[in-house]
């Protein structure tokens, strides 16, 4: 069955993980100007996820925030499901919060890996369960969209656990994709490249400043042209698109081996 458009009477209602900056942020806003309530979570910045919050309402649209910290599991996803009875409803699930690492795999304490996949794979898929479940016990089907990586699909030195769980994150969405298919909720995947956000160190930085000559579209990308694949995936017009992975990188993976046979030192070993 496919999504029914949100109607001012009565609106579709998204929970967006990690909607307190960045591309989580962008996400929300991109969905409520779309006429969308949405649920907004964080993990230490409520002040971001407050403004977050009232970008959306002023937008006509009703939102709601709730701490969730992905390292305390199983229990924080609850908070999807404290969002949705707050709300009224799950229709869309965004899994946007994430870390990351930036060391050797032969360096790393066991404890770090841990931390890395457990926010970024076992927390995705125990919101998924909670908002999965909910949308098969109403029937009106659903959507489930994993922001992962383009390390969904490459891998980068230094990022080992996080390279892990997003291509783990890759792999089940298809099999949710499967799963849920015959509940009428599709699940799909959007793998951002570098985005000029907080975590990438650029926050409130014009992409079109950062020259990156190594990307065929020569730089960054912005939050909401990742949030506007997101919106599309969210809406009545993707009801046939399901377990499939949408880059956002400005061709970066289309680079390798041109890339590769470009550089003149070993220095990518470094990370």
């Amino acid at each position: 069955m496919p999504l029914r458009a949100p109607t001012a009477q009565n609106p579709l209602v998204a929970v967006v993980t990690g909607s307190d900056s960045g591309i989580g942020r962008a996400i929300a806003a991109e969905l409520a100007a779309h006429g969308v309530s949405v649920g907004i979570t964080y993990n230490s910045d409520k002040e971001g996820a407050e403004d977050t919050a009232m970008e959306a309402r002023k937008k006509g649209v009703r939102a709601a925030v709730r701490h969730l910290d992905l390292s305390d599991l199983p229990r924080s996803p609850l908070a999807v499901d404290s969002l949705a009875d707050e709300l009224g409803a799950l229709d869309i699930l965004v899994n946007c919060a994430g870390t990351g690492s930036s060391e050797p795999a032969l360096d790393m304490p066991y404890e770090r890996w841990r931390e890395v996949v457990s926010v970024d794979l076992d927390g995705a898929f125990l919101c998924s369960q909670v908002a999965a479940r909910r949308m098969v016990a109403r029937g009106e089907g659903g959507r489930i969209i994993n922001i992962t990586s383009v390390h969904e699909h490459a891998p980068r030195v230094g990022a080992a656990p996080y390279c892990a769980a997003k291509a783990g994150l890759g792999a089940l969405t298809k099999v949710l994709a499967l799963e849920l298919s015959e509940y009428g909720i599709t699940v799909n995947s959007v793998a951002p490249g570098e985005i000029s956000t907080p975590m990438t160190g650029q926050d409130d930085v014009e992409p079109a400043s950062q020259p990156r000559p190594g990307y065929p579209l020569k730089r960054p990308g912005h939050a909401h042209e990742v949030a506007a694949v997101v919106s599309f995936l969210a809406s009545p017009a993707a009801e046939y698109v399901t377990g499939s992975s949408y880059v956002v990188d400005g061709g970066m993976l289309l680079m390798g081996p041109q890339a590769s046979g470009a550089l003149e030192t070993a220095a990518w070993r470094e990370g």
